[in-house]
């Protein structure tokens, strides 16, 4: 699809197809909120202060084809709008955020809010070849500023997000939780925002040293606890063996294989896919 097209695709969304469609248990019925929710949750934040408007015309691509893709999720009825638009309000602190810690210990090993002085070693770690080495590409320093950026507003969307980790007084990478918000192609990932992604990446010189698990059990402590959230899944490249034994030590279970649609035809396109349920654990054991 053209670029034109895509533009012309979202202006009959939100201004025609949305509306029109509006139910009595949406929270709104106007274009301009659809597309405010929509955006938002596309930008990871108010749209406004990183696109200039019309958004129709100076959206990057990608961001205004998730845009499209969570409204044509709406549309299906796999996409709580309710939630879109919370998270939404929230950003544009017209609802109160949800309290967060400061910071989370275990032992010797922070997990805390994102400050901007983590921008450089984030920078840093998103751009060694070997930390990278399953993703399609080490990211620029825009692109990791704008990740980490994205990270702490997730705490304010949903009072959990990715943590910045910190060791020994340095920052040495993210562990943590987010919302899936663009579809992804196995149960549950096709409808945005119902499942919960457990994600960690550590500097290089921080491996083998037990961070990353001690991190995520971490995390999943505090997700169950404070936020009620007990079902997670995790995914990475097939071949990425060290994350997967990360995965397998949390007690996470192999649920099937998935081709990611944002990665490009390859080695990595195909996926592996964990879950960890611990209601459906704690009653087995029961």
């Amino acid at each position: 699809m053209s670029a034109a097209a895509r533009r012309a695709h979202w202006r009959d969304l939100v201004e025609r197809r949305l509306p029109g469609s509006a139910r009595p248990d949406w929270p709104v019925r106007l274009d301009h909120c659809f597309a405010r929710i929509l955006l938002d949750n596309a930008c990871g934040g108010p749209w406004r202060a990183q696109v200039r408007p019309p958004a129709h015309a100076n959206m990057p691509v990608d961001r205004l084809e998730a845009a499209i893709a969570l409204g044509e999720a709406v549309l299906a009825g796999r996409a709580d709008l309710a939630l879109l638009n919370r998270r939404s309000l929230a950003w544009r602190g017209k609802i109160a955020a949800a309290p967060v810690p400061d910071a989370i210990r275990d032992g010797d090993l922070i997990l805390r809010r994102w400050r901007p002085d983590d921008t450089a070693p984030f920078a840093a770690l998103n751009a060694d070849p070997a930390v990278m080495a399953h993703f399609p590409r080490p990211l620029t320093a825009a692109e990791s500023a704008a990740e980490a950026g994205l990270c702490d507003r997730r705490f304010v969307a949903d009072g959990f997000g990715p943590w910045a980790l910190e060791q020994g007084g340095r920052f040495i990478g993210f562990a943590g939780a987010l919302r899936i918000l663009r579809p992804l192609p196995f149960p549950g990932g096709d409808r945005p925002g119902s499942t919960v992604e457990l994600a960690w990446r550590l500097t290089r010189d921080s491996w083998g040293r037990g961070f990353a698990t001690r991190a995520a059990r971490r995390a999943l402590a505090d997700l169950a606890e404070r936020c009620g959230l007990r079902a997670v899944v995790a995914y990475t490249a097939v071949g990425n063996d060290r994350s997967r034994a990360v995965m397998e030590r949390l007690g996470m279970v192999r649920a099937g294989t998935f081709a990611h649609p944002s990665v490009p035809e390859g080695p990595l396109r195909d996926h592996v896919l964990y879950r960890l349920d611990r209601a459906d654990a704690e009653e087995a054991a029961a």
